[in-house]
Parts: structure tokens; sequence; C-alpha cells
């Protein structure tokens, strides 16, 4: 019977140490995506590395409100998380007139798990070689601006460099990073601020001209390509980043080992040199720091979304 008992009690520990069961992350994008890939990258590493077992479940629609809001409301269990990035968790809130979900009240940081500049590309054959020629060309006339989409970090950071320099441009929404490239190319436009992976390989084959990029740092995979702050405009920042996150008022038991076993994946080096090819920084650090972030995106991004005059219902 103490036999018994021993071993019935061993069974229960066993069952409550954490992770006991898989582990759902909500992708709140089609699979594919620069969001998707990401979250299956990191997540692969932990299923290898600690034997973790996730699933990933995307969830797209609303710009990532649908999937988010299925975090938000999921159970508080330790067992659900999700990948928010700029455009759900910074833009959105401001760019929606209404919302499902509270960004900063609905949701316990995690990580911060990546982050990518922008790149403002043009034609090979544009005038435009730098950040001043653009100026110039946009004071002549109104330049045209594609995005991949209304309230994508494209178009808002667009906006938010136009007001900086002090011209206007007009703004020419596409469904997707791949319309948006392919009419620049057809000269439907005359710039883009894209994220790396969807234009890295038409500015190695010299069919786009890469002017600038958007992060305080000059990125690996464009070294000879100039920041905008170096180009004129000191402290500009307009990056894509992307956090785990979870349902507000998940163990923090859970909450801590997801960030332990996330930061620990994304300083191996095989990581670091993967995100690095795409263009993209190999970020984490505590939940503490994540949601300080967050908070400070949230009223930048919102401040340059009123300021754009963008609005959706």
């Amino acid at each position: 019977m103490f036999a018994a008992l021993a071993l019935f009690g061993t069974a229960s520990s066993a069952q409550a140490v954490y992770p006991s069961q898989p582990i759902k992350v909500v992708v709140p994008f089609p699979p594919a995506g620069g969001t998707d890939v990401l979250t299956r990258l990191v997540a692969n590493e932990v299923t290898l590395k600690d034997k973790w077992i996730f699933i990933v479940d995307n969830k797209p629609g609303a710009g990532g409100n649908i999937g988010m809001d299925a975090v938000a409301k999921a159970k508080k269990d330790g067992y659900t998380f999700g990948t928010g990035q700029t455009a759900n968790l910074a833009i959105n809130p401001t760019l929606y007139t209404k919302m499902p979900f509270d960004a900063l009240k609905d949701f316990e940081p995690v990580v911060l798990l990546a982050s990518q500049p922008l790149v403002l590309v043009v034609r090979a054959d544009s005038p435009i070689k730098s950040v001043a020629d653009l100026k110039s060309q946009g004071q002549a006339k109104q330049l045209s601006m594609a995005s991949a989409g209304t309230g994508t970090v494209g178009h808002v950071g667009g906006e938010m460099f136009a007001r900086r320099a002090g011209i206007k441009v007009m703004h020419v929404p596409y469904k997707g990073a791949g319309p948006a490239t392919n009419d620049l190319l057809g000269g439907q436009t005359d710039i883009y601020f894209a994220t790396p992976p969807s234009i890295i390989s038409m500015v190695q084959a010299g069919k786009l001209r890469a002017v600038a990029v958007t992060s305080l740092k000059r990125i690996d995979v464009l070294p000879n390509v100039p920041t905008v702050a170096e180009s004129g405009y000191p402290g500009f920042v307009a990056e894509d980043w992307k956090a785990l996150v979870a349902p507000a008022g998940t163990p923090s038991e859970a909450i801590a080992k997801m960030n332990r076993v996330m930061n620990t994946a994304l300083a191996r080096p095989e990581i670091v040199a993967r995100l690095k090819d795409e263009g993209s920084v190999a970020r984490g650090g505590t939940p503490a720091e994540l949601g300080a972030f967050m908070k400070t995106e949230s009223t930048r991004w919102g401040a340059a979304v009123k300021e754009s005059g963008a609005k959706l219902d």
C-alpha cells in the first residue's frame, strides 16, 4: 500500500511539472509569412533542445486582431501563447475604431523575439539615390508610396518619415508585399518602405535600389546601405518587431519558464545567423522589459497613426 501511495505521489508530481502537455502558439497571420516563420523557427529550436511540444495555430484576419483576440480570451493556464507584433499590439489600437482587446491590459508580456527595420527601396533606374534625393524629389512633386496594406509598419513608418522630411506622399496600399513590390518594379509607384525579406533578392539582383534602412544601426545583410538616422534624421527608427505574449493572468511560473527557454533559443548562434540572413535581429530580454517596450511603442505608433489620418472600422 505504501508503495502504491508513493507511486501515486510521484505520478502527481510529474504531472505538475510545467509543461506537461503541448503548448499552443497562435500566429495571427497566414502560414509562411514572417511572423509564422519566426514562430516556427524558435518553437522548433525549443522542441529540439528542450523537448517541449508546440502546436502553431494560424488565425489570420483583421490585421492580426482575430488571432490576438483568441489569445486574450484563451484559458489562463500557461498552455496558450500568441506571437504579436508591431501592427496588432502597437498600431491597430489607434488605427481601428473598435478593438476586441486591450493590447496593454489583456496580455502578459513574455519575451521580445526579434525585430527588423524597414528598407526604403526604389526602382534601379530611379533618380532617388539617397535620402536627400528623396526629400528634394518630394518637394518638387508628390511621390507615390507603396505599402503592403493600410496600417502596416511600412505604411505608418513611411508617413512618419514624410512628416520628418517635410514632404507629402500619396499612399498606395496593396494586399501584401508581393503586389507592392511588383508595382514598384513596374513604375506604378515611386517608393516603398519594405521589410527586408520581401525585397533583398531584388536588391541583390540589381532590380531595386536600397536607399536607407530605418534602424539606428546598419544591418548585416545590407552593410553598405545607410540608416535614415545617419542620413540627416537623428533618432529615426521604424521597426517591425515580434513578441510572445500570453493571456493576462497566466501563471507566473509558466511565463518565467517560457521566457527562459526562448531567451536560450534566441541566443544560439544558428538562430542568430538565420535571422541575420533575412535582415532581422534576435532580441530576447525579460517580461518586464517587453512590457515597458510595448507601452513605449504603443504611444509612439499611436501618435504616428493619428498624424497620418489613417482609420479602419
